[in-house]
């Protein structure tokens, strides 16, 4: 990482891998138990001959990279800033991967995702909620006196915010930049209206400790659709934003200086990119920013199925993103002809959009692919996988499952090998921290 504002972040990843593994990593081979994480990923080790206890989750190292790379040419050559949302993963060390890719910094969804990318020393922070807890933000007070390149922003969407976030942070030495976020009818939090849009953002431009920077939003919750109501209803979300910014700036509202406006899930990042980067009022310097986080793995079922770079694009001369999330079960009872368990569950495995889809089988160091075979359901510890006839599953093959969305996926897994292009040999491990 060449950018020396991320040295810090740089330095404690770094120092991240002196840690030792043990059985706090529950699914890591016994023989690696000691190994710092760069002496494990040293050995070359493979997920079934060398005694990884299933079940596992692993990263596919090219199809990774492929999405980092693919996501920061992609933003660059739109003209638009990524701040991805780290809430997806929790991981410094792909923190940093997507900083040396060009990421403009990194969103976090409440304090105490503010408080772990602090103690690895990430530089911008952008949270995409509203901050009116005491603590946190004498806290967050704290940060910003000790460091005066920590930039941070976080948003407010009622008067009442503003005026608990003053009560907090009076006498802070810096201020704190703030946006007004616009929400929808059948939205999640934000203003609903223009005028009480115009209240908050005057109570915020009035206060002692506050910046109103710009505004924000999120656009995933109003759909989950790509029919072109679906994403005609995006459009019109995110083209009601540029009007709010622009009527804010219109009434000197805006602090002096770059307007941020943000918006933008992994779902429909292609429409926000649209319209924020069509051309704003002459003298109005806008830094447009999405917010996209599940881009860096992609998945096998809610992503794949909607995000514009996915198995249906909306975006050409692109190449699509690739998962690279996967995960590994071994098949340990077969009650009948039509029904095998897996050993993985609700536990370990992501069930809240979509269940987990059966791809391979391995037997025997032997792989094939695994087609007519579904998973209908879950419990904590095992996976239903029904079989069709002739089905060549048995007790004791191993069963590889791709993955729907990857946010509910990393909370479950502290340590995650990540594996080469033969997809069993692992050459990093990646630490996550929920």
């Amino acid at each position: 990482m060449d950018n020396p504002e991320n040295a810090a972040l740089t330095a404690a990843v770094r120092a991240g891998r002196e840690e030792r593994i043990d059985w706090r990593f529950r699914s890591i081979a016994p023989a690696l138990a000691g190994l710092t994480l760069d002496e494990a990923a040293a050995r070359r080790a493979n997920l079934f001959d060398d005694g990884f206890f299933g079940p596992f989750v692993v990263l596919d190292a090219d199809a990774l990279e492929h999405n980092l790379a693919t996501m920061a040419g992609w933003c660059a050559a739109r003209g638009i800033a990524l701040a991805p949302h780290g809430k997806t993963t929790m991981a410094p060390q792909l923190f940093a991967r997507q900083l040396a890719h060009g990421a403009w910094g990194l969103t976090a969804a409440n304090a105490g995702h503010l408080r772990v990318y602090r103690a690895f020393g990430v530089p911008r922070i952008m949270l995409a909620n509203q901050l009116v807890d005491p603590s946190a933000l004498r806290w967050l007070a704290g940060e910003l006196a000790a460091d005066p390149g920590f930039e941070f922003a976080c948003w407010v969407d009622s008067v009442r915010s503003v005026e608990l976030m003053t009560e907090a942070l009076a006498g802070s030495p810096r201020p704190v930049d703030v946006l007004v976020e616009l929400g929808a009818d059948g939205g999640r939090t934000g203003v609903r209206d223009t005028a009480t849009a115009l209240a908050i953002a005057e109570a915020a431009a009035n206060s002692p400790v506050l910046r109103l920077r710009g505004t924000g939003g999120y656009e995933g919750s109003l759909s989950h659709d790509t029919d072109e109501t679906a994403l005609a209803k995006i459009s019109s979300y995110v083209d009601d934003l540029r009007d709010l910014t622009i009527s804010l700036a219109g009434k000197g509202l805006l602090a002096e200086g770059q307007v941020l406006v943000t918006g933008g899930g992994s779902a429909y990042f292609d429409r926000v990119a649209d319209e924020l980067t069509k051309p704003w009022p002459d003298g109005l310097d806008v830094l447009p920013i999405l917010r996209s986080g599940a881009y860096v793995t992609h998945d096998d079922g809610f992503y794949r199925e909607i995000s514009p770079l996915g198995e249906h694009p909306r975006i050409t001369g692109v190449e699509g993103f690739r998962p690279a999330l996967h995960g590994w079960a071994q098949v340990t009872s077969k009650p009948s002809d039509t029904l095998a368990l897996l050993t993985a569950g609700k536990r370990d495995l992501p069930f809240d959009e979509g269940m987990p889809e059966p791809q391979l089988l391995r037997r025997n160091g032997v792989v094939t692919e695994l087609t007519g075979h579904t998973v209908p359901k879950m419990n904590d510890q095992h996976t239903f996988l029904t079989l069709p006839p002739g089905s060549p599953v048995n007790v004791g093959d191993w069963v590889r499952l791709g993955l729907s969305h990857p946010c509910t996926t990393f909370d479950k897994w502290p340590l995650v090998p990540v594996v080469g292009a033969d997809g069993e040999t692992v050459t990093d491990f990646v630490r996550t921290w929920f």
